[in-house]
């Protein structure tokens, strides 16, 4: 898995993913467009926050009911899989059948299976069901909508590269994701990315963000002067700190 240590992953949940996507931008070179979700997603647990984890894989089809009798094992591999990786772990879940989403593999069931054998939540571009069971199981969802049935959801292969809400995810990836999304961490952002993420905040607190809230008795053109040279302070600052201007210049 990455270079992080349990404590930073923590100290990575006290932050929203928009403010990792931020600081991403600043100590890594991957492309922004990559590594994020290109179709929306729903977070039917927003109040959980966010979850932060590495990426496990699996495709599953719920239209189709000849895998589960031709595969009768595949659920027990699937398992065996998702214990033999180190966690915290996210469930990347690619749904063949998406948009359709004939049925469900998450409910309380999965839920509570996958969080004792170390998983925090599941990104799928499929269904879920039994949302507040999941939820007192512990056990984050973002997914497409909700679902009634099971249908014939069945594991069809794990452990490898799938693509959920048009972004391509391979295991072992870092992942942070909540109400707003998800973004796959690149490796080469993992080392800095605690401080960069605390720096950009501290950056519009300091900059921009004054800026639009301590306006009182000014008339618009001061307004926007002041907002002009908050945006070339921050630009500067982090500059200084990351070689790049930031958001606001």
């Amino acid at each position: 898995m990455g270079a992080l240590t349990a404590a930073q992953l923590h100290k990575l949940k006290r932050w929203n993913t928009p403010s990792i996507a931020n600081a991403v931008e600043q100590v890594s070179r991957a492309d922004p467009l990559t590594i994020v979700n290109q179709d929306a997603t729903v977070d039917f647990m927003p109040e959980t926050g966010p979850m932060v984890g590495y990426a496990v894989t699996v495709v599953i089809s719920g239209g189709d009911p000849r895998p589960k009798r031709e595969h009768p094992d595949n659920f027990l591999r699937y398992r065996e899989y998702l214990a033999s990786v180190p966690g915290p772990k996210i469930v990347v879940t690619q749904d063949l059948d998406h948009p359709r989403c004939h049925g469900s593999l998450w409910g309380e069931v999965g839920a509570v299976t996958a969080r004792a054998l170390g998983c925090v939540g599941t990104i799928t571009d499929g269904a879920i069901r039994d949302l507040d069971e999941m939820k007192a199981a512990g056990f984050k969802a973002l997914a497409r909508r909700l679902a009634v049935s099971h249908a014939h959801c069945w594991p069809l292969r794990w452990g490898m590269d799938v693509e959920v809400f048009g972004t391509k995810v391979r295991p072992g990836q870092l992942l942070h994701a909540d109400k707003h999304g998800f973004i796959v961490i690149p490796r080469d952002a993992e080392k800095r990315l605690l401080e960069a993420v605390r720096f950009m905040d501290d950056n519009e607190c300091d900059t921009v963000i004054p800026a639009g809230t301590d306006t009182a008795g000014m008339n618009s053109p001061e307004m926007l002067a002041r907002m002009q040279a908050a945006g070339a302070r921050f630009g500067a600052a982090t500059r200084r700190q990351f070689g790049k201007a930031g958001e606001w210049k």
